[in-house]
């Protein structure tokens, strides 16, 4: 049993466990989940039932999850002083599957990033994003029905390690003086500085785990997304490190673009390639068919994602997973939108979908078959929430709490 200091374990409910690296899956799974700041609440509200009537409806009762509600953000802060509490961290770890919706981030000073910090507490080193285009989904694109991809994006590294001291900090200044006595780099002393580590274990292990997912999905091609032609021995590294590993781990599945070029055949093989982050984000938009996996570092991930759902509808309802050797948190992709709090107004959307691709992590695919369709449906009805009634010519706004009782009622 886990030791939490003030946490309370459910009375009912097994936890998940691993059994030769492979998850053991009981039918009355304790799975933590965070509601969320700002819209949190209504949109983890709405959500859970819609999980809790799949779950019912595809296995006729003889399935249900236990909730366990543990805290971070605002409400871990008013309620127990601390923005993360160990308990939410240890839960996590004991019953390796939670769910969330979205986290305070102030920008500028203050605490950092909720987020960040679980995904490096707990090695949560590879953030997946899949992003595809549902029927009736207002796009601001001729064809979004061509958007089918599934983003792996490195977690822990890059710029977002935390490694920065603000301008005219002792820190800052130690470090500026030694870049320039040591290593004859000249920086502004009123410069903050960050650094940006890329290592060769965090690079392979995330795109072995891109590489090992596109053929067991059936999958065309694992695309390496870098600025390698600039940052040559962090980003460029990547993509040297990215092909080091489909060689040797996956050689008789794999070809390399070069390799095809070369004359040898693709066929019944995965292709990996490469493309600069700039270039990326243009072919993302004109040859979008073309794509299908990716493997980034990342900040290049970060952006990329979010460039994706805006062709298919958005943050509303692109969905995230944050994926380790031993856990798997899910979660809503947008921000906390805190005027819009307590309202009923918001798209319960990316919290959903996150379910969807937790369900599938769990192996309950029968349930996200159902949420899948339900929402598909939904939107083909034009029944909808606001941000994506203003943008469909006729179609019917509903509330968040409403926007779910469809969902259910389309399954």
């Amino acid at each position: 049993m886990p030791q939490f200091s003030t946490l309370k374990p459910p009375s009912e409910g097994t936890p998940i466990t691993r059994k030769n690296g492979r998850l053991v899956v009981p039918d009355d799974p304790i799975i933590p989940f965070i509601e969320g700041d700002g819209t949190g609440p209504d949109i983890w509200r709405a959500s859970v039932r819609v999980f809790d009537a799949a779950v019912k409806q595809a296995y006729g009762g003889k399935r249900h999850i236990v909730w366990l509600e543990v805290l971070a953000g605002e409400k871990a802060k008013d309620s127990v002083g601390d923005w993360l509490p160990g308990d939410t961290l240890e839960a996590v770890k004991a019953y390796k599957i939670a769910i969330k919706g979205p986290l305070t981030t102030p920008v500028g000073g203050g605490i950092r990033s909720l987020n960040v910090t679980l995904r490096q507490v707990l090695d949560l080193y590879a953030c997946v994003r899949p992003v595809r285009y549902f029927k009736g989904t207002p796009s601001p694109v001729t064809h979004p029905e061509r958007m089918n991809v599934i983003i792996f994006r490195e977690n822990t590294e890059d710029v977002y390690a935390g490694i920065e001291f603000a301008k005219g900090t002792p820190q800052a200044e130690k470090l500026i003086e030694f870049l320039a006595r040591d290593l004859g780099k000249r920086i502004r002393p009123d410069s903050g500085i960050g650094v940006k580590p890329m290592s060769e274990t965090g690079t392979k292990r995330l795109v072995r785990m891109a590489v090992q997912y596109a053929l067991d999905h059936g999958r065309r091609s694992v695309t390496i997304v870098h600025k390698g032609n600039i940052m040559k021995f962090t980003e460029g590294a990547f993509r040297d490190w990215a092909y080091e590993v489909a060689k040797a781990e996956f050689r008789e599945r794999i070809v390399t673009e070069d390799e095809v070029t070369a004359g040898a055949s693709r066929e019944g093989k995965l292709l990996i390639n490469d493309r600069i982050a700039d270039s990326m984000f243009q072919q993302i938009l004109t040859r979008t068919a073309e794509y299908d996996v990716f493997a980034t570092p990342n900040l290049n991930g970060d952006y990329l994602s979010d460039a994706c759902a805006a062709q298919v509808g958005g943050l509303g309802i692109a969905p995230g997973a944050n994926i380790g050797d031993d856990m798997a948190f899910f979660e809503a992709t947008h921000g906390t939108a805190p005027k819009y709090a307590g309202k009923d107004v918001i798209n319960p959307g990316s919290v959903i979908l996150s379910g969807v691709m937790m369900f599938r992590y769990l192996g309950w695919n029968e349930a996200a078959d159902l949420i899948e369709h339900g929402l598909e449906a939904t939107i083909a009805q034009k029944k909808v929430t606001y941000d994506l009634a203003r943008q469909m010519e006729g179609a019917t706004e509903l509330k968040t709490s409403a926007f779910a009782d469809t969902i259910i009622s389309n399954m």
